[in-house]
């Protein structure tokens, strides 16, 4: 699971997702990718029914009626096997449904992977129920993205009942510690692999490239100094590009109003359950800008309001995130066990990902009137450049949470990886557990 499971950053209002490559390069099922890589919606090859068509009965029409227990098996199946974040997952979901099954065509897709990343939370999660969705109506849906989550959840909870344990073997805290120092790495190259596309977004007008570095320092000062209130922060720059570019006589009555809620949401949650259910509702309903989104989106709240795991322990938990499969956003479900036992990490897990199936539910037959809204378009033309800086600023804290001075070398030596290299995010953070094994074994301080 790799950063989130959602950047949402589309070159003006192209049709193609958010990860982007040039045609001819997406990589093979299965392959990981690159840290902040994007990979290209499938190309254009068959029309069919417009993004949005509710499917009759359930059913998309004109097809073959898909057997609720197939769907079951095969969005288990890439639950499993889909290391590598979203792009891995767009890959392995168009394999199925376009290429081997030809249950939804190269435009539908195109047009889902699109429109998904208009929508906060994890996009790749919300193709697959969508895909579901789009064979058998609500029912897949549910089925479909209950299969593609819960393989990942279930690996990343028993993980951490190792990884947080209270005596954990010393291998396991010099392999914590070692892939802790390379989450600063992965966060700010993240970060990097998802500017080009937000400035490409924001258009070539002087102005707007001065919003742009405005909203993205904006990000980072928030998630770097008032973490707990980066929410408003995103809200803030979304809301101000909004009502910049489009102007008062286009926009809806209540659009700006209906935000307000959340931005006092944050004194409902004042402690226990109620805290880890606000803390994964900002990771599911909030997270504009990708999966990475969710570390500062989280840090602070987790690790110095409720004081439910250390520095350290946040680190290894973004770890896990990273090198188990499915989307990043199961990293709550580690912040939930810390706080509630397994009790809590299925309350987050299950927080965390409602509003995806109520966004895709709900929101299906209307995907293509939300694609044109020039208001959904411009709060994310300013919401997405303060959610990259959000997530290069997330790396201060992050880097002040390493404790060992070795730990500092292993993070270099990450960096080089990611940023230099251009090589994956997973090869990464085993890598770097490794070498932790390796140093504490022989006598490194854990």
């Amino acid at each position: 699971m790799q950063a989130d499971d959602r950047a949402r950053h589309l070159p003006g209002q192209q049709r193609r997702g958010l990860f982007t490559r040039s045609a001819g390069q997406e990589p093979a099922v299965g392959q990981e990718p690159l840290a902040g890589q994007q990979l290209a919606a499938a190309p254009v090859a068959a029309r069919g029914p417009a993004v949005g068509r509710d499917p009759a009965a359930g059913q998309v029409p004109g097809r073959e009626r898909v057997p609720l227990l197939t769907i079951a098996r095969e969005w288990g199946r890439i639950g499993c096997i889909g290391f590598g974040g979203p792009p891995a997952h767009i890959a392995l979901l168009r394999a199925l449904c376009v290429d081997r099954r030809g249950w939804v065509s190269a435009q539908e897709f195109e047009d889902g992977v699109a429109t998904v990343n208009l929508l906060p939370g994890p996009a790749s999660t919300q193709l697959a129920i969508f895909c579901a969705w789009r064979l058998r109506g609500w029912r897949g849906a549910l089925v479909g993205g209950a299969c593609f989550i819960v393989p990942g959840l279930i690996l990343i909870l028993a993980l951490s009942a190792v990884f947080l344990a209270s005596h954990p073997p010393l291998w396991i805290t010099g392999a914590a510690a070692g892939a802790d120092a390379a989450v600063p790495a992965v966060a700010i190259s993240a970060a990097a692999g998802l500017a080009p596309a937000s400035w490409r977004r924001a258009g070539a007008a002087r102005l707007a490239r001065i919003r742009w570095a405005a909203y993205l320092v904006a990000g980072g000062l928030a998630a770097a100094l008032i973490g707990p209130f980066l929410v408003l922060a995103l809200l803030g720059c979304g809301l101000l590009e909004m009502l910049v570019r489009v102007p008062p006589r286009a926009r809806r009555p209540g659009q700006q109003g209906a935000l307000l809620p959340l931005a006092v949401a944050p004194v409902v949650a004042a402690g226990g359950l109620a805290s880890v259910a606000w803390v994964a509702f900002k990771v599911g309903a909030l997270s504009y800008g990708g999966g990475f989104v969710i570390i500062p989106l989280m840090q602070h709240d987790v690790v110095h309001t409720y004081h439910w795991m250390t520095s350290a322990q946040f680190l290894s938990a973004v770890a896990l995130g990273q090198v188990t499969p499915g989307p990043v956003v199961q990293t709550v479900a580690v912040v939930g066990y810390a706080a509630a036992g397994v009790g809590g990490g299925l309350l987050a897990s299950l927080v965390a990902f409602s509003p995806s199936f109520v966004f895709v539910l709900a929101g299906g037959p209307r995907f293509g009137r939300l694609r044109r809204n020039a208001s959904i378009q411009a709060f994310l033309t300013g919401a997405g450049p303060a959610a990259i800086g959000a997530i290069a600023g997330a790396t201060i804290p992050l880097g002040l949470g390493l404790s060992h001075l070795w730990q500092l070398a292993v993070l270099a030596m990450a960096a080089a990886w990611l940023l230099a290299l251009r090589r994956g995010v997973v090869t990464a953070i085993v890598g770097a557990g490794v070498i932790g094994v390796v140093a504490v074994l022989a006598g490194a301080p854990g």
